[in-house]
């Protein structure tokens, strides 16, 4: 079992998966971060038998969104620049393990998404507007990810979902 930790949560990924900390990656943080003006990256990347799962984790129970970006548009941005970085990855990266584990990853037919969101569950006059999960899901299925993956997945501790093998705590 593979365990990954972001933040608060931690990840717990199956023997079967092959899981790793994207952002943390040696050649994104050394050689992509600052491609074209700068480069987004995703917390995770899992190889789970045909898929690979590209993991953005976002967690507001402590400190609110304070971007000016939607949401939906920040995922599809590191979406975008990591599959960059991937392809990259697979010629360039100076790290056998990670050049090894992308080389795997892009001979997948299948590309998932799943956005990870933990949002307060007490809404106070600081936090008075969680984001609307069902508003976030259909922007990301509809206008940004739809040729990536046409059914991302929005997750959370309470909601398990068929076909998602990790957990979290």
């Amino acid at each position: 079992m593979t365990e990954i930790e972001e933040g608060d949560l931690t990840f717990s990924f199956p023997d079967r998966c092959e899981a790793s900390k994207y952002d943390e990656w040696s050649f994104y943080r050394n050689q992509f971060q600052s491609v074209a003006g700068g480069s987004k990256a995703v917390d995770m990347l899992c190889i789970d038998g045909d898929a690979v799962w590209l993991i953005e984790v976002k967690d507001y129970r402590q400190n609110p969104r304070t971007k000016l970006i939607d949401l939906y548009d920040e995922v599809a941005r590191k979406i975008r620049d990591t599959l960059s970085g991937l392809a990259a990855a697979s010629a360039n990266a100076d790290c056998d393990d990670e050049r090894t584990l992308v080389r795997r990853a892009l001979a997948k037919r299948r590309w998932r998404v799943a956005l990870h969101l933990e949002q307060p569950d007490v809404r106070s006059r600081l936090r008075p507007q969680p984001l609307d999960v069902a508003n976030v899901v259909s922007k990301l299925r509809s206008k940004t990810l739809k040729a990536v993956d046409a059914h991302p997945v929005v997750l959370n501790l309470r909601a398990r979902r068929p076909g998602i093998s990790w957990t979290v705590q």
